[in-house]
């Protein structure tokens, strides 16, 4: 028998009958067969999910499987982090951000920019954890994601009054 899961318990505190580990891009998720040591398990959710580190599948025999964040090549930077954060943000890059370095995916393209910025950049091997993106959703995926976002706007007041 096939176990499934359709439930993510977010940051999960146990107990835990095993554990898996998926890099950033394999994390975002909503039909896809995993691995475990003991056996698969078919993950069937609602809707795509990013799931992070710490999160649990409940799967359907009742245990729980732990997710961990696989480490993967990633890109350290120090130097004026506003500055460089902004560059990076302006590019929709998910980027975990930390008090003294900003952490992102290894990109040769943003590490040569980032270094004319006068950056210090590390490449390293560790699990990545970035910010969630706005809006509420877990991930950042620029301007075109799938779908679109309600475009009123409203000032709450209008403006049928004189100026002086």
């Amino acid at each position: 028998m096939t176990l499934h899961c359709h439930q993510i318990i977010r940051a999960a505190t146990g107990p835990f009958a095993g554990s898996i580990s998926l890099d950033y891009d394999a994390r975002l998720l909503r039909r896809k067969r995993l691995s475990l040591d003991g056996g698969d398990f078919l993950l069937d959710l609602p809707e795509v999910t990013s799931i992070e580190d710490g999160d649990a599948f409940a799967l359907s025999d009742g245990r729980l499987i732990v997710m961990r964040a696989a480490p993967e090549p990633v890109l350290i930077i120090s130097g004026d982090l506003p500055r460089l954060a902004w560059h990076i943000g302006n590019r929709h890059t998910p980027c975990r951000i930390e008090p003294n370095r900003l952490i992102i995916r290894q990109d040769h393209v943003l590490e040569a920019m980032l270094r004319q910025l006068g950056a210090m950049v590390e490449p390293a091997l560790l699990p990545f954890t970035p910010e969630g993106g706005a809006y509420g959703h877990g991930r950042t995926f620029g301007h075109e994601h799938g779908h679109s976002h309600e475009q009123r706007h409203d000032h709450g007041h209008n403006h049928d009054h004189e100026h002086a």
